[in-house]
């Protein structure tokens, strides 16, 4: 099995270029490279490109290396440019590129710069560092910018989140872990939080982007307003449960939201890909013939599974049966701590099954 090479995150790229300058800031000569360590230990080093000294302001580069992550900042070049002021401290601004905040929720104030606390932490500690190293004590300003990083951002959920004008500086540890879930499920959580820090109560939840339009004018929901949960919708669920959301919306295509009812939370297809065992069970249980479960299996997508149900006339009995196993499971996962409707449609044959789940007595106040 191939080994996945390990990248770094813009934070620690920021802070690596601020050092750099500052070191070129205090001493006035150049550095080549700069090392840097991450908040998990390990150290990196980097190149350092694009030294420009301009009126008394020094300003450089380093390159972005995700490793074997698939992340839309790879090969982009983080600038920092330091300078020297009267007020003693460090300030951390953002440039060009970087994103400002325009809505409450996230970690970071609305009107300041989209640099995650972990990277901030991490950037002025490099500056403090060289500071030290070198007896000074004065104050010093950075400002990270990302050119490009505004046409870059759009291909991120930041607009949804409320960043406008450019990327984010993240990363905890400082360094990408390839192939990770983790950075879509702890997006999935800041865009709950920026959600409830809103004044939502009630979560539109959908896996993603397919069906919108069906969505929006057949049902009156539009995508935009909604959690994008991916395959994730059990962590989605429980984080909603642990924030003390009441009401949810879980609106998705069969093809994703037919697991729910044999208790697949993940619904990515190599986790499980169960939709016509659940189709033809359902099926059986409503008196279908041989012959129509027999073909049922032999489907590839659920509209056609769809198809052959309509056939023998059973197409709605069939989704009922579905949609009842869908609001129990639903129901268990939330542990009856948060009411679930749920709709489950195609864009060919519309909605199949929808239902609310019935708290459960047991989570209710004692």
């Amino acid at each position: 099995m191939k080994e996945f090479r390990t990248g770094v995150t813009t934070g620690l790229c920021a802070a690596a270029a601020a050092k750099a300058a500052t070191v070129m800031l205090l001493t006035a000569g150049s550095v080549g490279q700069v090392e840097v360590t991450a908040k998990n230990g390990e150290t990196k080093t980097f190149e350092v490109t694009d030294i420009l000294y301009k009126n008394d302001r020094v300003q450089c580069a380093v390159q972005k290396d995700a490793g074997d992550d698939h992340d839309v900042t790879h090969g982009m070049k983080i600038f920092a440019a330091v300078s020297k002021t009267v007020q003693a401290g460090i300030e951390v601004d953002g440039g060009e590129g970087v994103g400002r905040v325009t809505k409450p929720g996230l970690k970071i104030p609305v009107g300041r710069a989209a640099i995650n606390p972990v990277p901030m932490e991490m950037i002025k500690s490099a500056i403090e560092d060289v500071c030290k190293a070198l007896t000074y004590s004065g104050g010093v300003k950075a400002v990270i910018s990302i050119p490009g990083g505004a046409k870059t951002a759009k291909k991120t959920m930041n607009e949804r989140l409320g960043v406008v004008g450019g990327l984010s500086i993240l990363g905890t540890t400082g360094i990408v872990e390839p192939m990770s879930n983790r950075a879509i499920i702890e997006t999935i959580k800041t865009e709950i939080d920026v959600q409830i820090a809103s004044g939502k109560n009630n979560l539109l939840i959908t896996p993603g982007n397919y069906g919108r339009e069906f969505a929006e004018k057949e049902l009156g929901y539009s995508i935009d307003d909604a959690v994008k949960c991916s395959n994730f919708i059990g962590e989605t669920l429980d984080y909603a449960c642990m924030k003390g959301m009441k009401q949810i919306t879980l609106l998705g295509h069969a093809g994703k939201l037919v697991k729910l009812a044999g208790g697949i939370m993940n619904t990515h297809s190599a986790i499980a890909d169960c939709r016509m065992e659940i189709i033809a069970a359902h099926s059986a249980l409503m008196n279908a013939p041989a012959e129509t479960i027999r073909q049922i299996m032999a489907c590839v997508t659920t509209e056609a599974a769809v198809e052959t149900l309509k056939q023998i006339r059973i197409n709605h009995s069939v989704w009922e049966s579905i949609g009842q196993k869908i609001g129990f499971h639903l129901r268990e996962r939330t542990q009856g701590n948060v009411q679930v409707e749920y709709i489950v449609f195609t864009q060919e044959h519309g909605v199949l099954c929808r239902g609310t789940t019935i708290s459960s007595p047991m989570s209710s106040p004692q």
